[in-house]
């Protein structure tokens, strides 16, 4: 195999998967924590969260620019990332009052469970910084 070949898509590894209890409170039939399946993802993917996220501000003269919105664009990717359970199902979102993934992952966690999902999904991802580095990058 040649040097070159070892980056051809047949040779790179699959998305990376795994499992993680982001709560106690979510109990399966014998009483231990549900697991929840996360996924990482490709820089395709994390390009449509960031520009999902992205708004025109109307500035001096007229002029736009871009903003970033760090705290919708972590919970368009924590939701990207999570496979099991399925954040769109409109009966689960019901459950809580809610529409829309982003918003039921809100609904369902306490701050310290989203805040501990968050870093999982970012180190899921090769986000090997904490997240103001992530919010300044986004930003930049």
């Amino acid at each position: 195999m040649s040097e070159l070949s070892l980056f051809f898509a047949q040779n790179a590894a699959c998305d990376t998967t795994e499992e993680f209890a982001v709560s106690l409170r979510f109990k399966d039939k014998e009483g231990n924590p549900a697991v929840w399946k996360l996924r990482s993802m490709n820089e395709e993917e994390n390009q449509e969260c960031r520009k999902a996220a992205t708004r025109k501000v109307k500035g001096k003269n007229g002029t736009y620019t871009t903003d970033i919105d760090p705290n919708e664009y972590m919970a368009k990717l924590m939701t990207a990332s999570i496979v099991h359970p399925d954040l769109k199902n409109t009966e689960l979102q019901r459950s809580y009052g809610v529409m829309g993934a982003e918003s039921l992952l809100r609904k369902m966690l306490l701050p310290g469970e989203f805040a501990a999902l968050g870093e999982r999904v970012q180190a899921l991802n090769g986000f090997a910084t904490d997240m103001n580095e992530l919010v300044d990058d986004v930003k930049n």
